[in-house]
């Protein structure tokens, strides 16, 4: 791959230091994704430059005008702390005629907002949980066609935020209860979803137009009670003594026939195409125990860290973490934006 200038668009205070020698693997630091990207980039022998922004666009726009990278890679995952502005950002870039890595724009807004996203699937006969969406500032009317247990989240956040055990809910009075708290404390409307008891698996897709997608992986609550839902809430995917206390773990997914990785495979493709996603993303799916899967979200720009699940998985498909990034990256030059048609 030729030497290029990359621009790596970050939030401010994640920029990660140029050596990251000496921290608690047990406790990573916040910047550890920008600095595995970035240091491996310069690695592979590429100019990076990286540029923090919070609330002002200044510094990319002096950036493109001045610098002229090739392409800017996307780390950005909000802007003034909102999470559903990143789709701005890459309507801005493209506004400059800035190529870029990770999902388009509308990609990013569809597959954000979870209420419509599983709208259009269900329009694409897509398998998803029956759901309702509940808006802030209005009257909480329990959905009378929804079976419980009942998953209470927001409708945009992205990383399990605002979701724990309290999420699962048995009854009206919890649902109420919960509905409130993700209004209250989370600050967004909440997406309610019939619970399904399960496996829960995890899909890596890359690609424009031709889609590739990564081996079915899997979370693993080893020693996680029987009476305890086993979901992905914040404390399993980020509190690593938590992970260690209940056994959990992600990998590849056991003990699936071809015919049912295949259809998974297949199901995770319409996802990506029905919402417009580009670059690379992950599908979310929940497998109960008859073998029917449900998709629960689509992920637009998932982690790219280093011994993250979307890195492992593709490491056991075959692609190191170098091919991995080159790929993200060529798939970002070769986009078809409105502009270069």
């Amino acid at each position: 791959m030729r030497k290029l200038r990359v621009a790596a668009l970050i939030r401010d205070g994640l920029v990660p230091p140029d050596e990251a020698t000496g921290y608690d693997v047990n406790n990573p630091p916040d910047w550890k994704m920008e600095f595995d990207i970035i240091a491996t980039l310069r690695e592979m022998g590429h100019d990076v430059r990286p540029i923090g922004l919070y609330d002002d666009l200044t510094p990319v726009r002096d950036s493109i005008l001045n610098w002229k990278p090739h392409v800017a890679f996307m780390m950005l995952e909000e802007f003034h702390g909102v999470a559903q502005y990143d789709h701005a950002i890459v309507s801005y870039l493209e506004l400059m005629k800035q190529q870029y890595t990770g999902c388009n724009a509308r990609g990013l807004m569809l597959s954000h907002d979870k209420a419509l996203s599983k709208k259009i699937l269900n329009y694409h006969r897509v398998p998803t949980p029956g759901f309702a969406v509940f808006r802030r500032r209005r009257k909480i009317r329990p959905p009378a066609k929804l079976k419980y247990p009942i998953l209470v989240k927001s409708a945009t956040e992205d990383a399990s935020f605002g979701i724990s055990q309290k999420s699962i809910v048995h009854n009206d009075a919890a649902l109420i209860e919960r509905v409130k708290f993700v209004h209250e404390h989370v600050g967004s409307d909440a997406l309610v979803e019939e619970y399904i008891e399960g496996r829960e698996l995890y899909v890596g897709v890359m690609g424009n137009k031709q889609l590739s997608v990564f081996p079915v992986w899997e979370m693993f609550f080893r020693n996680m009670p029987d009476d305890v839902a086993h979901i992905a809430t914040a404390r399993v995917k980020w509190n690593t003594r938590y992970q260690k206390k209940h056994g959990i773990e992600t990998g590849r997914a056991p003990d699936l026939t071809d015919e049912q990785t295949a259809k998974i495979q297949h199901i995770c493709k319409r996802v990506y195409r029905a919402l417009n996603m580009s670059g690379y993303g992950r599908i979310d799916i929940r497998m109960n125990a008859a073998g029917q899967v449900y998709v629960i979200e689509a992920n637009a720009n998932p982690n790219l860290e280093f011994g993250e699940d979307f890195a492992e998985s593709a490491e056991a498909d075959g692609i190191s973490y170098e091919q991995l990034l080159t790929r993200v990256v060529n798939l970002g030059l070769k986009y078809d934006a409105a502009w270069r048609q």
